[in-house]
């Protein structure tokens, strides 16, 4: 049992495959009953706590590789149902081996379904591709493992996170100069397209360094930035085979809203936090949560303390921290708070906040906070 919680997330793309399958309203049907699933197992599913000892780690890393064929066939189904007219050579193929009619479940779809299918392709790239995309690419001594991550972040157009997280934000967490860390009051949609242009800045530099160092062009297949484009425009190219402009266009969108959703998430990791630049990265620089649903889905990253001490850990080696800063609720729940209720979302973290500055902060930190706390525009937080 304990191996197979991890493959919930296979199984629900498996499910989403279906479902969606089933043509009119079954896509928006399943977006809606699979978001309220994620923020009512998050509020009453006991939380996660436990450190468990695993002896098979092939079926751990299994699911993630198995997520992205999954990923690419859903997002090509999406793709197909609201691009252009598609080939007929890949019409003909599609109906005989899955004895059905493509077309007909194409033109069953209503507008409303357009939208919940393109909201569902992306919540499921963001959890079940940049997740475990996530975790692969701090794998850096396995080169299989660091393919598939990059790969799975392909789907997102984010070449730049493989780069710029792993040797930019896990350095400067924290700072006022990493992309990822949100200020006290910071609006979450200005912040999306802020940490997406300075982590582009910050990965095309990584690599100009790196690249320079090793006396290597900086116009070459060595460039991890350029190779990670050219993987995204191989996968928007199948998008354009499949269905045309339009299906290009939609593969794009799907892209955009599954990065934005990671910075969503990056937004609650870390909000608020503070640190003295040179000094060490501790456990209260991150914000935890044990929820169940979120931890399962999200490949344990929900233990973000234990994941910045150690970047190196696999998912299930992660340490669930019990008295470091906690979410008021999962990383999912709280997505969807961040994204639909910013306001509430503020207003709940102020108290969270406080508490930091009184019981985690050091006393140079605290300084940093009641600066955050005054340039807030929250009059909760002003004056504190």
């Amino acid at each position: 049992m304990k191996y197979l919680k991890y493959y919930i997330s296979t199984l629900t793309l498996l499910l989403a495959i279906y479902t969606c399958s089933l043509g009119a309203f079954f896509p928006t049907a399943f977006f809606i009953l699979f978001s309220s699933f994620i923020i009512l197992g998050d509020m009453f599913f006991r939380e996660d706590t436990k450190k468990q000892v695993y002896n098979n780690e092939f079926f751990l890393n299994l699911p993630m590789y198995i997520n992205f064929p999954l990923l690419l066939f859903l997002v090509m189904m999406t793709v197909f149902f609201l691009g252009d007219t598609p080939p007929n050579g890949l019409v003909k193929s599609v109906n005989q081996f899955f004895s059905i009619d493509i077309l007909t479940i194409k033109n069953s779809l209503h507008f409303v379904d357009g939208i919940f299918l393109i909201a569902l392709s992306s919540l499921l790239i963001g959890i079940m591709g940049t997740v475990p995309g996530h975790e692969l690419v701090h794998r850096k001594k396995n080169k299989f493992d660091m393919q598939m991550g990059n790969w799975l972040l392909a789907l997102s157009w984010d070449c730049a996170f493989a780069v710029e997280h792993v040797y930019g934000h896990h350095k400067n967490v924290g700072l006022d100069k990493d992309p990822a860390t949100a200020k006290r009051g910071e609006n979450v949609y200005a912040f999306i397209f802020k940490a997406i242009k300075n982590e582009q800045i910050g990965a095309w530099s990584i690599e100009r360094t790196r690249l320079k160092m090793n006396n290597s062009s900086f116009f070459s297949f060595k460039n991890r930035m350029i190779t990670g484009y050219l993987r995204s425009i191989i996968i928007s190219g199948i998008a354009y085979y499949v269905g045309g402009f339009f299906g290009l266009l939609t593969f794009l969108l799907c892209s955009f809203i599954a990065k934005s959703l990671l910075e969503v998430i990056n937004f609650t990791e870390h909000y608020g936090l503070v640190r003295v630049e040179g000094q060490p990265v501790m456990p209260h620089h991150s914000w935890n949560t044990n929820s169940f649903i979120s931890s399962i889905y999200l490949y344990n990253v929900t233990r973000h303390s234990s994941h910045h001490e150690k970047a190196h850990l696999k998912y299930w080696e992660l340490r669930p921290y019990l008295d470091a800063p906690t979410m008021p609720q999962g990383y999912l729940s709280m997505l969807y708070l961040a994204i639909f209720l910013p306001g509430i979302f503020k207003k709940i973290m102020v108290d969270k906040l406080l508490d930091w500055d009184e019981n985690y902060a050091t006393d140079d930190e605290r300084k940093l906070s009641a600066i955050q706390n005054d340039n807030s525009n929250m009059p909760l937080l002003l004056n504190r």
